[in-house]
């Protein structure tokens, strides 16, 4: 009954997170598109901006968690620590994806070019190599302890390029426009288009949020099946071998 009432929480969440950055991210396009003006300089292609930035957040934020939980894994043993560093590196990546594409987009019409070896672009296309390194990572032991711990040891450096990604275009000369908005200081664009930034920020996160909840449930229903799979040639039922994997620790 307890682990019933868990799910229907779990979907009621999901399906709230659902609503919630869908609302988010109309209420970004209309801002974006009809509220902010055209840059003075860049004109329209200016508003890419509004989904480029987000996608970099993202893109940090998920790597962010990758390692908090890679290093909780390494210090418990929980397997519920490398379900979430392997759902949010998924997420990490699309977003870097994204990221890159978007910035090649905006650079043709600023830069004349799709792509150059500028700092922040050579740093950002690490950044995701070592991300779909650490997902190759995860495919490459059969025992499932070897691959959460390798996992995690990758997870935790390549963490090491994210600071790197957002000081390159302070510390080395770049193409690359330095930083739009800073937590502490002024913004260097107008109110309406930082309102408009932040608003995108916003409802990504929750667009980040809500699919971390859908890779989890995914996670669990892979995670049901192979169970199922094992429960007959061991003789023990799924649901105790899934009870068993989640409390006791792995490795």
């Amino acid at each position: 009954m307890q682990r019933m009432a868990a799910k229907i929480a779990t979907r009621r969440a999901e399906t709230v997170l659902g609503l919630l950055a869908g609302a988010g991210l109309v209420a970004s396009a209309i801002m974006s598109l009809a509220v902010a003006p055209p840059d003075a300089t860049q004109g329209n292609v200016q508003r890419l901006m509004y989904v480029h930035v987000p996608s970099a957040w993202l893109a940090y934020l998920s790597f962010g968690v990758v390692f908090a939980c890679s290093l909780a894994y390494l210090v418990t043993k929980r397997i519920r620590y490398d379900r979430v560093a392997h759902a949010s590196a998924e997420i990490g990546m699309v977003f870097t994806a994204l990221c890159i594409v978007l910035g090649s987009l905006w650079g043709k019409p600023v830069w004349g070019t799709y792509w150059t070896w500028d700092p922040r672009l050579t740093t950002t296309a690490i950044m995701l190599l070592m991300y779909v390194g650490y997902l190759a990572v995860r495919r490459l032991p059969d025992n499932p302890a070897r691959r959460a711990r390798w996992a995690a040891v990758v997870g935790i450096v390549a963490f090491a390029d994210v600071p790197i990604v957002q000081l390159s275009v302070e510390r080395w000369r770049s193409l690359h426009q330095g930083p739009t908005v800073r937590l502490l200081g002024s913004s260097t664009i107008a109110p309406i288009m930082a309102a408009t930034l932040f608003l995108a920020v916003a409802a990504f996160t929750v667009l980040y949020a809500y699919l971390m909840l859908v890779r989890l449930r995914v996670g669990r229903l892979e995670e049901r099946a192979v169970a199922e799979a094992l429960s007959p040639r061991i003789g023990r039922p799924a649901d105790e071998l899934l009870a068993e994997q989640e409390a006791a620790p792995v490795g």
